[in-house]
């Protein structure tokens, strides 16, 4: 990653190009201490060019919004890349620091030194909202709830062709750690009741289950399931399961994966309550 810093009227932008990872967590550092030893506390940071951010990326962001704060000044964000601005909005970052569509109003922000946190705000939300794609392992689950004219008349939410075989449900993901995914449906196009969906997606059901880890480079990540939690709830069914089959390179992702965001939301939480 390249860090290039353009002094303006008043405050300073900090451009970064690359890939913002762990290892480079202390060259920002290096550059914010260097600006608030120069006396410069307004800064804009400018992620434009950043194609890939995780999350210790994210958490000195957040460090260095809270060090510029201590000294009286403030950081924003400028012009992230679609896929920083998709996971900061995912975390919550939104919350803690501010982020604009150019350097001028993010400048115009820093320079008017307007408190980014409202004191007592709720907590940021911290699910991850990526699509769970799933299907019962046993298809003739599939066409016991689902009958056959049902099936052929109503389109895959996914892929646009008839109920059957492959037949595929999209859910929201709530939950994730090593051993268990919880996440909610809505039943899609089905018209099932939650009762149904929840006599469909009883206890001990084995799922396929796909869906994405946005803050690792791995993308999309594959494994079968077993439901251990069934709730019915007004809109749909709340579910949870445990991986009964997952590679060992997926399983260490998802790990991964739920360490950063426990801590993001560690550092979230302490942003928002300082």
């Amino acid at each position: 990653m390249h860090i290039t810093v353009e002094p303006q009227d008043g405050y300073t932008v900090v451009h970064l190009r690359g890939e913002f990872d762990t290892f480079y967590c202390p060259a920002l550092q290096k550059e914010i201490d260097a600006l608030i030893t120069a006396g410069v506390v307004r800064v804009v940071l400018s992620l434009r060019l950043v194609k890939f951010i995780n999350s210790t990326a994210l958490g000195s962001i957040i460090k260095a919004s809270k060090l510029l704060s201590s000294h009286g000044g403030m950081l924003a964000i400028a012009r992230p890349s679609a896929f920083c601005l998709d996971i900061m909005e995912k975390v919550g970052l939104d919350r803690v620091v501010s982020i604009f569509d150019n350097d001028e109003a993010a400048g115009a922000h820093v320079l008017a030194r307007e408190e980014s946190v409202t004191e007592g705000e709720a907590e940021p939300f911290f699910e991850d909202e990526a699509a769970v794609i799933f299907s019962p392992v046993d298809a003739s689950i599939v066409e016991h709830f689902l009958p056959a004219l049902e099936r052929v008349a109503k389109a895959n939410p996914v892929h646009g062709h008839g109920f059957g075989s492959t037949w595929r449900g999209i859910g929201r993901m709530s939950g994730l750690d090593a051993q268990n995914i919880r996440f909610t449906w809505g039943g899609g196009n089905t018209k099932l009741s939650p009762f149904e969906m929840a006599q469909m997606l009883s206890i001990g059901t084995e799922l396929k289950v796909k869906f994405r880890l946005p803050l690792l480079q791995k993308g999309h990540c594959e494994a079968t399931v077993c439901l251990t939690e069934v709730e019915e709830r007004p809109d749909g069914v709340k579910l949870g399961a445990n991986f009964s089959e997952i590679d060992e390179v997926t399983r260490e992702a998802v790990q991964q994966y739920s360490q950063d965001m426990a801590f993001l939301k560690d550092e979230l939480r302490k942003a928002t309550r300082e």
